[in-house]
């Protein structure tokens, strides 16, 4: 059994350590709350070139052919062998996220299992060390983003892989992140970005109709427009991943010092009974001995007075 000098070393260092994990908690909750607000104000500008799309989409003349824009192209002549897929996987910067990270790096590397060719654009310090640990090339990696999402990096991210997409380096683009189902609940999840899909891009309601709702005229040309609105609506997407990544790490690290603090908080409870059983231990000890030493001075003291008597 452990003396009362090791439980309460034990239990001082449980509580350093709760003070840490209630730090976390505490400045997961702040980021968390910062990023929602950010991506509220920047989601209806994305939402309505959304609309946008889906507008000029259902409005194309008839002599118009989607396939023929270069966002469009879903390169039918290339062989699947030939194809070479682009995967932006989001992780985090740090850990103690739970499995946060091991989820959406576990999506990935199903998808890379596929076969065939892929690149890999890797946002996070904890994705380019898995990878690097297993040998796996990575085509970039964007520093510094997955702590701070924000427009300008999420347009670097899409400007990137757009530039390689009309080269033809790419064939295809997906976007691997964690998005949040509600407050309680991430899952991992890929969503393609290019080629465009124009049953993506129209919405339901629009589909269901099949007439025309209004009329307008597309200036200089449809090309010209959708080329014009496609990579901001594609940086849209790549920002609002980030921003519900970073949401779902918050979270799950939210989560996870919870767990953390009830655990360390349990511990403490039963090392405060086991510190407390020990100390009565001791003192009963204690008052054993006394109780033995009295008696034996007595019976001592009754052998002496024998004696002389």
């Amino acid at each position: 059994m452990a003396n009362t000098r090791e439980i309460q070393n034990r239990m001082k260092s449980i509580q350093d350590t709760l003070k840490i994990t209630n730090a976390m908690y505490m400045i997961s909750s702040t980021k968390l709350q910062k990023a929602k607000r950010n991506l509220a104000q920047t989601e209806n500008y994305f939402f309505t070139l959304q609309n946008m799309i889906s507008r000029i989409l259902r409005h194309l003349p008839d002599d118009h052919k989607i396939e023929t824009n270069p966002y469009f192209d879903i390169r039918e002549k290339k062989s699947e062998k030939d194809r070479v897929r682009g995967y932006i996987v989001v992780t985090a910067d740090k850990g103690l996220a739970g499995a946060y990270n091991h989820n959406v790096l576990k999506l990935a590397e199903e998808q890379m299992e596929i076969g065939g060719q892929y690149k890999l654009f890797v946002v996070g310090e904890l994705g380019r060390q898995f990878f690097a640990a297993r040998g796996v090339e990575l085509e970039q990696h964007f520093h510094y983003t997955a702590q701070n999402p924000s427009l300008h990096r999420a347009r670097i991210i899409s400007e990137t892989v757009i530039d390689q997409f009309l080269s033809g380096k790419l064939d295809e683009v997906h976007l691997i992140y964690t998005a949040m189902k509600n407050s309680m609940v991430t899952e991992p999840r890929i969503m393609q970005l290019l080629p465009m899909v124009r049953e993506t891009c129209l919405s339901k309601a629009a589909l269901s109709s099949g007439i025309f709702q209004e009329e307008f005229v597309l200036e200089p040309s449809p090309r010209a427009v959708l080329n014009n609105i496609i990579p901001d609506t594609i940086m849209g997407y790549v920002y609002g991943a980030l921003v519900e990544s970073f949401c779902s790490e918050q979270n799950a690290r939210m989560m996870a010092m919870e767990a953390a603090n009830k655990s360390g908080e349990e511990m403490l409870h039963n090392l405060s009974v086991e510190y407390n059983r020990v100390r009565q231990a001791l003192i009963t000890q204690e008052i054993t001995e006394v109780i033995a030493g009295a008696k034996a001075q007595k019976k001592k003291k009754q052998q002496k007075a024998g004696k002389e008597a």
